[in-house]
Formats: C-alpha cells, sequence, structure tokens
C-alpha cells in the first residue's frame, strides 16, 4: 500500500503516453483522459490519507503532470490552432516554468514543482478543457488558462528565489512557515 500512490502517478505517464495512440478528442481519447484525472486525483488523496506522502512522490506526480501537459499540447495544438498571441503566451509561460526548475536546480540540487493552490487549480482548468472545447468557445478557455497559469508559474519562480529550503507542498507565496 505503501508505494500505490507512486504507482497511480506512474499509471499516468503510461496512459497520457496511450493518448498519442487514439483518435483525438473520440471516446477512447476520453476515457483514457479520464483515467488519468482519476489517476492525478487518487495519488495525492491516498498518500496523505495513509500517511505515505513523500519527496520521491511529489516529483513522481509533478513529472506525471508535466508528461501529460507536454503530450496533451502535441495532440491538441494542432486541433485548436490558438491564435498567435497565445502561442506566444505559452511559450512565455514555459520559459517562466524552466526558470523556476532552473532555480530550484541550483538553489536545492533538485527537480522541483510545487503542489501550490495556483498550480493545483491551473491543473484544474487545464484538465477541464478537452472536457469543455465542444461546449465554450475555445479562444475564452484559452485565455483563461494562460492568466492562470502566468500566476502560478511567476508565484513559483518567486518562491523558490525568496525560499531557503525546498518544500514542494507549500501551499503560495503567502503561506506561512511551519
Amino acid at each position: 500500500m505503501k508505494s500505490m500512490p507512486n504507482w497511480l502517478s506512474l499509471s499516468r505517464i503510461l496512459l497520457s503516453f496511450g493518448l498519442l495512440f487514439v483518435e483525438p478528442l473520440s471516446l477512447s481519447f476520453y476515457v483514457i483522459y479520464i483515467a488519468c484525472g482519476f489517476s492525478d486525483m487518487l495519488d495525492g488523496f491516498i498518500a496523505r490519507k495513509t500517511g505515505t506522502t513523500s519527496n520521491l512522490g511529489a516529483k513522481i506526480d509533478s513529472l506525471a503532470d508535466l508528461v501529460m501537459v507536454g503530450i496533451l499540447l502535441v495532440i491538441l495544438l494542432p486541433i485548436i490552432n490558438p491564435e498567435a498571441a497565445i502561442l506566444l503566451w505559452v511559450i512565455f509561460i514555459g520559459v517562466i516554468r524552466l526558470a523556476a526548475m532552473i532555480v530550484a536546480q541550483i538553489k536545492y540540487n533538485s527537480f522541483a514543482s510545487l503542489h501550490t493552490y495556483g498550480n493545483k487549480a491551473t491543473g484544474l482548468v487545464l484538465f477541464l478543457f478537452p472536457l469543455l472545447l465542444s461546449f465554450s468557445h475555445t479562444d475564452v478557455l484559452m485565455y483563461i488558462i494562460c492568466v492562470l497559469a502566468s500566476i502560478s508559474a511567476i508565484e513559483e519562480l518567486l518562491i523558490h528565489l525568496t525560499s531557503d529550503e525546498l518544500l514542494l507542498n507549500r501551499k503560495g507565496l503567502l503561506e506561512r512557515k511551519l
């Protein structure tokens, strides 16, 4: 049971790669996609409830999230064909995220992606994006995602720049240290 959350995170990586082999936005795509979402919700929940949270588990979870987002970008960008401003904005967010990872690597000698409320909110909206494509204007959804992702990326970079220690489960920039 102790390694169950890590196996769930690893399953999200495998399931994400599975998305590359099905028709985008098909029933098969959505079944695999929703399974990825459930694995993301369950891994942390089970780890907290069983007292098996770990830095390794947090890193595997973050890696699984990065793999899933990367694969979704490869699959969905050609379908949604975003305007140039949104593409530039996404690149800007990626540069900020990369800068935060580089700062964490230099400061803490470790890969780090924090589990802040901002990152969780961004993750939720990103997860909902393919599910809402049929019901909402794509550009509106993308602007909402870019605003949230920008705020959470800048917050994470600022946390790494101002923190003396790596706290993967820090909830936000203004959170007081325990």
